[in-house]
């Protein structure tokens, strides 16, 4: 497997540490005083399963696709104990920039990396997954292979009963709506994309096996709860799907 020919930097602006792959387009932030935190919205939104499914353990296996500065790694990593996590990366590279500049932590016990392509590690694994977490993009805003009807079907695969896909899908990219289209076809129709972050981030959640049906008055108690117990707010996420209509009968399904 042939590794991506990019530049990786780093900068650093007003106590927050930056990811890029030779532009300025950010790729994974770190607040330093916090590093265990998600800075970016977006990433803050990928999380937002934590609301949907209330099972214990969950997710008992994470896989995230894309590593970036380790953000979503080590939240679940601090805040998650109980959660085995596997994390696919193409580029060696971003894994000792990802230990060197953001504290990625290092426990072979807990966290797997794998340095591969990640759709060519999904096709080929017989896991199974309770959270998938994809968050792969090139220098110029592209997933390739990650954004195809095939990923989508073994992402599928790969879930268990309880499982989510969780995946950003750059909500203001010119090919947004396909991809969207691609997900909710690949899953049945049981995905639903959340109005788009600031940043122009949209995530969307898909689900195969048992339904995902939460209230809106469920949503806001697990989301304080969340929010008391690690530092994380999703109030703002559960406010967004209210106003922009995406909680059918006041309740959140999939």
């Amino acid at each position: 497997m042939s590794h991506p020919r990019h530049d990786i930097d780093v900068s650093e602006e007003a106590g927050v540490r930056y990811l890029h792959f030779g532009s300025d387009w950010v790729q994974g932030a770190m607040r330093i005083a916090r590093p265990w935190n998600l800075e970016l919205a977006y990433t803050r939104e990928m999380m937002a399963g934590l609301l949907l499914r209330q099972e214990t353990p969950w997710p008992r296996h994470a896989l995230l696709i894309g590593l970036g500065a380790g953000s979503l790694t080590k939240y679940i990593y601090r805040h998650l104990p109980q959660t085995r996590i596997t994390v696919v990366e193409i580029n060696p590279e971003v894994e000792l920039v990802a230990r060197f500049h953001f504290k990625l932590p290092q426990d072979p016990a807990r966290l797997t990396i794998h340095i591969d392509d990640g759709a060519a590690f999904m096709a080929a694994s017989q896991e199974q997954y309770d959270l998938i977490l994809v968050d792969g993009f090139d220098p110029d805003a592209r997933a390739g292979g990650l954004d195809t009807a095939p990923f989508y079907q073994h992402c599928r695969e790969r879930l268990t009963a309880d499982g989510l896909l969780s995946i950003n899908l750059l909500g203001r990219n010119r090919g947004f709506a396909a991809s969207a289209e691609r997900l909710r076809q690949a899953f049945d129709g049981r995905a639903l994309v959340f109005p788009s972050c600031d940043s122009g981030n949209a995530i969307a959640f898909a689900a195969s096996g048992n339904p995902v049906a939460v209230g809106l008055d469920e949503l806001r108690t697990r989301a304080e709860t969340l929010k008391r117990e690690t530092g994380l707010n999703l109030l703002p996420t559960v406010t967004r799907l209210q106003m922009a209509g995406s909680l059918a009968g006041g309740r959140l399904s999939l």
